[in-house]
């Protein structure tokens, strides 16, 4: 069934919204004024020389106000050209001059009123246009009688046909009066396309374009082209981006007609699509059909990432612009929203794909940015805190929070700080307050609120120079200070009496040592990789070390280089995959593009080509030993395998080791994590925790190794979807 947020099919060929435009006959330019005003059009084109503004020593015309029409000016019925009709509204600027002289006599008087009677205002206004290729500049000469002349009035317009333009062009419109009395008016207009004018069957150039319908089937979007058979035509998908040039996503010169199936998740706001026939100086047309769509608007969210840059700068990538604001907040151990701080610190627009600076001294885990973002009417509102880990989005009601944390691999976890806001007002008034869930407690106070109760201590701390200073300026400041040492003395005597119960408690967990030491130390898990490069190897220690914080007891080449070298590589194996196994534990097999390619040597072979492969790579090592248990069945139970997304597709790992569960992470990491840990597994909420955890050590690795290869991940972007389907 069609998807809900796309009702209607959108048409670039006749819709109810097209205009019919009025026609012109003959190639000649022609000006006519307003009643009680008379204009004529000078021959020719003039040079367009505004020149630099004079004062007026009386009364005189000037242009108020600008306004354009589009008709067709048509030499025969079916053979018309879209024309700019500009219309020039004029006034009165300035006085007559006054009379100082009071003994005139009667008779010079009435002779004034006679010549003023019979006077008039002449004006030389002057319209230039451009429109790439062309400029032009005409004069039109204006006279209205002196009779009508009301300093500061409007007395009419005068009205200009016209100046030719291209379909779809930018056109640029000034006025001003030669000499120049006042700044000159000017006008930018964006001219329609043949998909928005009643004008396909009188503009030849728009009988040979190709008209384009979208519609929707289902989770897809289908471009459906009405081109006639054997006509070729371009197609082009492209992110309209502010700022910079166009990014091209899709090209193709195909042959009509033609249908071309996009997944909705390739859709975002920016996406737009161009077309045009194969033929010199054709008519391009242009059309972003998405720009509304709320899906569109998930899946550019979806798609953005953020990056830290240095310390205090961070970069927001994203294929279109993002209209939103950007604030730093405090986020407090535990749960709770992140704080805005504002006041004392400015909100600031996001501009994507550019470095933005924090104005900070020091930066600190818990101080976050919020990046609240309004679509049309929909309030939908997006928090960003800038992280390496993956975004994570909540949708609550009609709110959407992207969340986000850019210091949490630097800086570690969040910190149980209390934030202090320093605010400087004039003559050197001064407040301070700590900022809590309920609000911002001054400092001192007499609230029943933590920071309250230990107002003193922390305005001590804060003059011993025990906080950490954040930022400074001239309205405030931010300073962080530790409270650790407080929960310290306050719960002592609470950690005595803990650790006495903890004392008894492992007396009596010492008469099942076996299970205590299981269970604090978690299963075996040995894991086994190809030496695919740096890259890939960052990628397996940051698995690895993410995999022994569960916890798991973790075997890996990397972390024993030394007895490898004193051992060689094959005895390393057997004893580490004797002790693993032995202690109820799994080998865990990551599969890599590498590790594939000696699978396969060992399937034809036999053996491994002569000195192919790393002196310290295990996994070739340990293929001998391998595959004999995969050949005689004894791999259940005792392997798992893993592959990571992007690098490898399960379907690629060799049919004989996908007789035991291949994984692909982080995907389904919990999953794999369930695997791993065997029949006494956490709960699946426990795991879906532990899987997050995981997921966020493991990004950054995972994009660093992408970054080094040097190639996209697979299946990603709009032009392999675009291409596969057409």
């Amino acid at each position: 069934m069609p998807v809900p947020w796309f009702l209607l099919s959108l048409a670039l060929g006749r819709s109810p919204m097209v205009v019919s435009l009025e026609r012109l006959v003959g190639l000649q330019d022609a000006a006519r004024c307003s009643p009680g005003l008379s204009c004529h059009l000078w021959d020719g084109d003039v040079l367009c020389l505004p020149g630099s503004i004079v004062s007026a020593s009386g009364p005189v015309l000037v242009p108020t106000r600008l306004r354009t029409e589009l008709v067709l000016r048509c030499y025969q019925e079916t053979d018309c050209d879209l024309c700019v009709r500009v219309v020039v509204h004029l006034a009165v600027h300035g006085h007559w001059e006054e009379h100082e002289d009071e003994g005139e006599s009667a008779g010079a008087v009435g002779l004034e009123l006679e010549e003023f009677r019979n006077a008039s205002l002449q004006a030389q206004v002057v319209l230039s246009f451009q429109a790439y290729p062309t400029a032009r500049c005409v004069l039109l000469e204006v006279q209205v009688p002196a009779v009508l002349v009301q300093p500061g009035q409007s007395v009419g317009s005068v009205v200009f046909d016209c100046f030719e333009a291209a379909l779809g062009a930018e056109v640029r419109i000034w006025s001003y009066t030669q000499p120049r009395y006042q700044k000159e008016l000017n006008l930018t207009q964006q001219l329609p396309d043949c998909r928005g004018l009643e004008v396909r069957d009188t503009i030849q150039s728009c009988w040979a374009l190709p008209w384009l319908n979208v519609s929707a089937d289902g989770d897809d979007v289908c471009l459906v082209l009405d081109v006639s058979e054997e006509q070729h035509f371009g197609l082009l998908l492209y992110w309209n981006q502010v700022q910079g040039p166009i990014k091209p996503r899709w090209h193709r010169n195909l042959t009509g007609p033609q249908t071309i199936t996009l997944n909705h998740t390739d859709l975002v706001p920016c996406l737009c699509i161009q077309v045009w026939p194969l033929e010199p100086d054709a008519v391009r047309t242009n059309f972003c059909p998405f720009r509304e769509d709320p899906r569109a608007h998930q899946n550019l969210w979806h798609q953005a990432r953020l990056r830290l840059l240095s310390p205090q700068s961070w970069q927001l990538d994203a294929p279109c612009s993002l209209p939103a604001e950007v604030v730093l907040c405090w986020q407090a151990l535990g749960s709770g929203p992140c704080q805005p701080l504002v006041p004392p610190l400015p909100r600031e627009n996001v501009t994507v794909n550019k470095a933005q600076e924090f104005p900070l001294l020091k930066v600190h885990p818990n101080l976050c940015v919020q990046n609240p973002y309004s679509n049309g009417e929909r309030q939908t509102t997006y928090h960003i805190l800038l992280t390496m880990a993956p975004s994570k989005q909540v949708n609550s009601g009609e709110k959407l929070q992207l969340q986000e944390c850019l210091w949490a691999e630097s800086l570690g976890s969040f910190k149980d700080d209390m934030l202090l806001v320093e605010t400087r007002g004039p003559h050197d008034n001064r407040s301070l307050c700590a900022l809590e869930p309920s609000g911002c407690t001054p400092l001192p106070s007499r609230a029943s609120t933590r920071a309250a109760r230990l107002g003193q201590q922390l305005l001590q701390d804060l003059h011993s120079g025990q906080c950490l200073q954040l930022w400074d300026d001239d309205l405030g400041a931010l300073w962080a200070c530790p409270m650790d040492k407080y929960i310290h003395k306050r719960w002592a005597l609470g950690w005595l009496a803990c650790l006495l119960f903890a004392a008894m408690l492992f007396f009596l967990l010492l008469l099942k040592k076996d299970h205590v030491k299981a269970a604090a130390s978690g299963r075996s898990a040995l894991l086994l990789h190809s030496a695919d490069g740096a890259g890939f190897e960052r990628l397996v220690g940051a698995l690895a070390s993410a995999l022994c914080r569960l916890p798991l007891r973790v075997a890996v080449d990397l972390w024993s280089r030394r007895e490898l070298s004193a051992q060689g590589p094959l005895a390393w194996f057997h004893a580490q995959r004797r002790q693993t196994l032995q202690e109820g534990g799994v080998v865990v097999l990551l599969f890599s593009p590498g590790a594939v390619a000696l699978c396969h040597e060992w399937l034809q072979d036999g053996a491994p080509a002569p000195g192919a492969h790393c002196p310290h790579d295990a996994f070739a090592a340990s293929l001998s030993c391998v595959l004999p248990d995969f050949l005689q069945g004894r791999a259940h139970g005792r392997y798992i395998g893993a592959c990571f997304d992007g690098l490898l597709h399960p379907d690629a790992v060799p049919a004989l080791f996908r007789a035991v569960p291949v994984f692909s992470l982080p995907s389904q990491l919990p999953d794999f994590l369930g695997a791993l840990q065997g029949p006494g597994a956490s709960s699946p909420g426990l795991l879906g925790k532990r899987a997050e955890q995981v997921s966020r050590a493991l990004q950054p690795a995972l994009d660093n190794c992408f970054l080094s290869l040097g190639s996209p991940r697979e299946g990603r972007g709009t032009g392999h979807g675009a291409e596969d389907r057409t």
